[in-house]
């Protein structure tokens, strides 16, 4: 079986190839593949469904990272991507945004399931997404306008 760190080069090597041949929207189309499971996870369960997904993926890609789970968001703090490390690490760079493709996937997928996400990343491996429920009054799919507070000693803008 191909390895998280194994499949990191290829991972970023496809989405240039398809950038290249098929063109930016073609690599938007690639992330934006509903994953069923995670689909009837986050509608089902919610900010304990997040949790549970990304508590196992963070720990089995071995990312540095911080959880933050409450009854209004759901906060993931990564200062130290094990993905874009490993790129920058080796001095690979095939596709211009590698960064985007967490969001690209990630996006889709909570506005299906009723969920709103703020996301930023600085091209070097430290990023955060923070999850809420999507506000009625606000039309579907809208990321949150403002950026949200600091969140304590773990937040990966300080």
């Amino acid at each position: 079986m191909l390895g998280v760190q194994d499949f990191i080069g290829y991972y970023d090597w496809t989405f240039e190839y398809l950038r290249s041949n098929y063109g930016e929207a073609a690599v938007h189309a690639y992330w934006a593949k509903p994953n069923p499971h995670l689909l009837r996870l986050f509608s089902e369960q919610g900010f304990d469904g997040m949790y549970q997904h990304w508590r196992h993926t963070l720990e089995m890609e071995e990312a540095g990272y911080h959880l933050v789970q409450t009854d209004d968001y759901f906060r993931i703090d990564m200062p130290d991507c094990p993905s874009k490390g490993y790129l920058i690490r080796y001095g690979l760079a095939a596709y211009h945004d590698y960064c985007e493709h967490c969001i690209g996937w990630i996006k889709p997928l909570l506005d299906a399931t009723g969920f709103v996400v703020h996301h930023e990343h600085n091209h070097m491996g430290q990023c955060y997404w923070e999850m809420h429920r999507a506000d009625p009054a606000i039309s579907h799919g809208e990321t949150r306008p403002e950026p949200p507070p600091i969140r304590g000693a773990h937040d990966v803008r300080l």
